[in-house]
């Protein structure tokens, strides 16, 4: 017999119900302990992978080097993800924070998170401009958007600029010290300025702004060491080769025979090759061939081509400066500098080229003369400019570079550069071969003070390989601060491209590369002695047309009779260079200033030109290199010179941090000049001129307003006169 029950889909229900929570609870149960399984697993993962990682395990090499040693290059990417976790753990921290926001626990706890991540990419930044392949290249390219997106989430991250933001209303009536003061008010306006005001939607186009600056920036700068690395002239016939230096040829064999040219000769457009041979080769189509090898890199419209980068990247910059409220990109650097306004730069620029481009003009006419004597009827070329004046320089003044070279070995030079530092500021430079190095020619120095206190350590870079970027740069694994109150010493690094020793000649350098060398050693001791409490002010973070300073003065030093007898000797002879050869040189110092003060000057007016642009339209629908020309016209370039850099190789404002910025050597030389001025009144190593030097510039880093330092140091403000003067411009 059937029985029908009433409702029976109810009581089934309830009934099935009823098992379900049974088996949910079940399941549940089950998802956590395989939750906290998977959790303590992962956490597990973490710690062998942090083990497995020099980079992530504590640097236990002297002075905390980074570990060059025992990295490989599938370290990187991990050791960034975890250390951009740990920096944002960091952040949350201070977000979290139940307390009142003060200097302590925000802006101190800013500038303090976020250590690890630093030293990784210092130390991974400045091998892929040092020391590069293409799987670092394409690790850098993995990483950019990952980098750039975690510094926007912590700079746009509005609970953490409420924080900040509380804290800097309250700064008038906090007892902060001058360096403290500064560093809130740089965090205060970097976070601005990097978009804590804009809205959700704004915010989020910015980022990508960012993201996508940061990669073409990436290409850019790949694109011009390809392009440099590619061109290779190689001459099969000696004749070729007439008036070329012995050192020269010597090289050029060696790197024919390395490139499986034996018996050749192979010249490169990296400066140490492309230099000598624009100033000496009497084969003029083959100077030529190389200049213009050099000034057409990245405009060949093929994949190397940098001229829709160019494009792009002034059209995003001035988006993100206009999403800012700034008129141009232009006024958005320069609010943080010295100059303050693209007016002003423009201004000091209009100032030195009514009193240079006559000169050049002179020059100019002078080496066209000369090659009218040799060549009847030819017209003086770009190409022409670096030989002809050679020629008259010998003429005018019986000298000629090769006759400079032979005192100037890299060693010696290098010696003379740590005497001077030495009768400066009492420092020692000692050799140390005991700690891990980037690249086996790389040179390590423990600094010490005058009380035999260690204030540093010091890498020297000095010669050109295909895995490092053409020029002379510093740069450092770690600035200088303190913490818990104990100070962190700096790693600074000195990186050039000297001609390499052959076989049977060591370095030789031009006097140019013996100033370049103190250049660079002058932005190093701005590393090294640094005394600031806080990485965000410490070294060489001062305003950019600030940090050339302790760099150009130095090279005052070079040129000084006085101490080129320090360093300057016969690498044959041990000879010290003759009172005679000086005295040309001295002579010779105006030489060639209408040139190189246009040349550098066409750039700085380039770079302020594509910056101070105000239309996107008119950004995207510019033709580069007409853009290019028509801004070389309307300064009357002549056209015997090139603007310095090309857009399509201007690393400094494309793949580096000039930007608006590129004047900013000029703006430094009337600092310089000016300032150098106080030891000639004084004397060359006058002790409290040095002391003073040290202790309101090379100290003090961004702590204060650069005008103050200045003036704290040379009691009043800098006059532009002393630096026309220097140059032969007045």
């Amino acid at each position: 017999m059937i029985v029908f029950v009433k409702h029976p889909t109810k009581i089934n229900i309830n009934i099935i119900f009823a098992e379900n929570i049974c088996i949910m609870k079940k399941i549940f149960t089950i998802l956590i302990i395989a939750a906290i399984f998977i959790a303590c697993n992962n956490q597990q993962k973490t710690e062998n992978q942090a083990m497995n990682n020099p980079l992530l395990s504590e640097w236990t090499a002297p002075f905390g080097v980074p570990p060059f040693d025992k990295t490989t290059e599938e370290h990187y990417l991990p050791a960034f993800k975890a250390a951009m976790q740990e920096h944002q753990d960091e952040i949350n921290k201070i977000i979290e924070n139940s307390e009142a926001p003060d200097f302590k626990n925000t802006i101190e706890a800013l500038d303090f998170s976020g250590e690890k991540l630093t030293l990784v990419s210092n130390m991974f930044y400045n091998l892929t401009s040092a020391n590069t392949n293409d799987n670092l290249q394409a690790i850098a390219m993995e990483l950019s958007p990952l980098i750039s997106a975690h510094q926007d989430a912590i700079s746009m991250n509005a609970k953490l600029f409420e924080k900040v933001k509380t804290v800097y209303e309250q700064k008038n009536n906090l007892q902060l010290t001058p360096e403290q003061s500064m560093l809130l008010e740089k965090t205060y306006k970097s976070f601005v300025r990097n978009g804590a005001n804009l809205s959700v939607a704004d915010k989020e186009k910015m980022s990508k702004i960012n993201q996508e600056l940061s990669m073409l920036s990436l290409n850019f700068g790949d694109h011009v060491l390809a392009e440099t690395n590619k061109f290779l002239l190689v001459v099969e016939n000696e004749p070729d080769l007439a008036g070329l230096p012995e050192s020269l040829k010597n090289g050029a064999a060696e790197t024919a025979k390395s490139k499986g040219h034996d018996g050749k000769w192979a010249f490169t457009i990296h400066i140490p090759s492309l230099l000598p041979f624009l100033t000496y080769a009497e084969n003029r189509a083959l100077r030529e061939q190389m200049f213009k090898a050099y000034i057409t890199k990245g405009d060949h419209n093929d994949s190397l081509d940098n001229k829709e980068i160019v494009k792009k990247m002034a059209q995003l910059r001035l988006e993100r400066a206009q999403l800012l409220g700034y008129a141009t990109h232009a006024h958005y650097v320069l609010e943080e500098q010295m100059a303050k306004t693209p007016q002003n730069v423009y201004k000091l620029l209009d100032q030195v080229w009514e009193k240079a481009l006559p000169v050049a003009r002179t020059e100019a006419s002078e080496l066209q003369k000369m090659l009218q004597k040799e060549v009847p009827g030819a017209k003086l070329e770009p190409w022409d400019w670096w030989f002809y004046a050679e020629k008259l320089r010998k003429e005018k003044y019986d000298l000629d570079e090769e006759q400079l070279r032979p005192y100037f070995k890299m060693e010696n030079v290098r010696d003379g550069m740590f005497s001077v530092a030495n009768n400066l500021f009492g420092l020692s430079f000692v050799r140390r071969t005991d700690i891990p190095v980037f690249h086996p020619e790389v040179e390590t120095y423990e600094v010490k003070d005058a009380d035999g206190s260690v204030i540093g350590l010091f890498f020297m870079d000095f010669f050109p390989r295909e895995s490092k970027r053409g020029g002379a740069w510093m740069t450092s694994f770690r600035d200088q601060s303190y913490k818990n109150g104990a100070k962190v010493l700096p790693i600074i690094s000195l990186t050039t491209n000297f001609t390499k020793p052959t076989a049977d000649m060591p370095s030789l350098l031009t006097f140019d590369e013996v100033k370049t060398m103190f250049h660079e050693f002058g932005h190093s001791l701005h590393g090294l002695l640094s005394e600031c409490t806080y990485n965000r002010l410490s070294g060489t973070s001062v305003a950019r047309d600030f940090v050339e300073l302790p760099s150009q003065i130095m090279e005052n030093w070079a040129a000084e009779p006085e101490v080129m007898r320090l360093f300057a000797r016969h690498y044959k002879t041990k000879e010290v260079i003759p009172d005679e050869l000086i005295a040309k040189l001295e002579k010779s110092g105006h030489f060639n200033q209408g040139f190189t003060t246009v040349e550098y000057m066409a750039a700085c007016y380039l770079d302020m030109n594509y910056h101070a642009q105000t239309e996107v339209d008119k950004i995207q629908n510019m033709d580069v290199n007409q853009f290019e020309t028509e801004s070389m016209a309307k300064i009357k370039l002549i056209p015997e010179i090139v603007v310095r850099y090309r857009s399509s190789y201007f690393s400094h404002i494309f793949a580096g941090g000039y930007s608006s910025g590129y004047y900013s050597y000029m703006w430094s030389e009337v600092l310089d000049a000016d300032g150098f001025a106080a030891f000639k009144e004084k004397g060359l190593f006058d002790k409290a001129t040095a002391e003073s030097f040290r202790k309101n510039v090379l100290a003090k880093g961004g702590t204060e307003d650069p005008m103050k330092l200045y003036v704290d140091f040379r009691g009043r403000e800098p006059d532009v006169k002393a630096m026309l003067t220097r140059k032969g411009l007045l």
